[in-house]
């Protein structure tokens, strides 16, 4: 089986039927409360940054200004979390301690970045977080009631129509490097919002094919530290999910800066 999550690649559960040393096997019960801790996690880091953005705003006649940069959280949680997130992909073993730590870093870059958002449109940050978790929640419930069926073909579409934004990020990327933007798709006119419409999407249906690793590696009886593990894959599709959102939100309230 395959998910366009990197954290869910191929092979993921080859030691399922081998957990000799870990104690019970994964489920998904167990797998549901690590994510809840994670959550957690996440929420507190963030409202730390978050309360550090606020708590010290300038007030002038020219309007309200942030007195602290939040740029240094945003690096430490940004590339902090990458490579926490890297070093749990090839080290799943080590999930249980690196989840964790993923969270937390995430959480920073999570908060700085959603307050400067909040600074310019008010209210857009609670409205990302509930559209998030109510994206999921629908979702989750379509997929139990079978509604919807991670079948092979969902999977193939889902996994090519993510490599192909991660493409576009990624020439995106290459291109601001030499001061050149791919037109339209990352302002807020007609193409930009649609094309973060279809990213929103996509990145939804991501969470499909995490529910069905994750309940996969409970069948297959995946050691116990699987559930962080598949927590932290869970985790990794919310936060891009949230982020989209965050960005479609902005372009519907007019964000030409982006």
């Amino acid at each position: 089986m395959k998910s366009s999550n990197p954290v869910f690649g191929n092979n993921v559960y080859d030691v399922s039927a081998q957990h000799v040393g870990y104690g019970k096997g994964m489920t998904i019960a167990g797998t549901v409360n690590k994510a809840g801790i994670l959550i957690v996690l996440v929420m507190l880091a963030a409202a730390f940054t978050w309360n550090q953005f606020f708590s010290a705003l300038r007030v002038t006649p020219d309007g309200v200004y942030p007195s602290t940069g939040m740029g240094g959280y945003i690096m430490i949680g940004a590339f902090g979390g990458f490579i926490t997130a890297m070093i749990t992909v090839f080290k799943k073993e080590w999930s249980p301690i690196t989840a964790p730590i993923y969270a937390l870093l995430e959480g920073l870059f999570l908060g700085a970045l959603s307050a400067t958002f909040e600074l310019r449109f008010p209210g857009i940050a609670i409205e990302a977080v509930a559209a998030t978790f109510g994206t999921a929640f629908c979702l989750l419930l379509a997929y139990r009631s079978g509604m919807i069926r991670a079948t092979e073909k969902f999977k193939l579409g889902v996994v090519a129509a993510t490599g192909g934004i991660a493409l576009v990020y990624f020439l995106s990327m290459i291109l601001g490097f030499f001061h050149i933007q791919i037109p339209g798709i990352f302002g807020s006119g007609p193409i930009g919002i649609l094309f973060s419409a279809v990213v929103v999407v996509i990145a939804a249906m991501n969470l499909i094919l995490d529910f069905s690793f994750i309940e996969e590696g409970a069948y297959l009886n995946a050691p116990k530290y699987m559930e962080w593990y598949g927590a932290f894959g869970l985790m990794v599709t919310l936060i891009w999910l949230y982020l989209e959102i965050l960005r479609l939100l902005s372009k519907l309230r007019g964000d030409d800066r982006r």
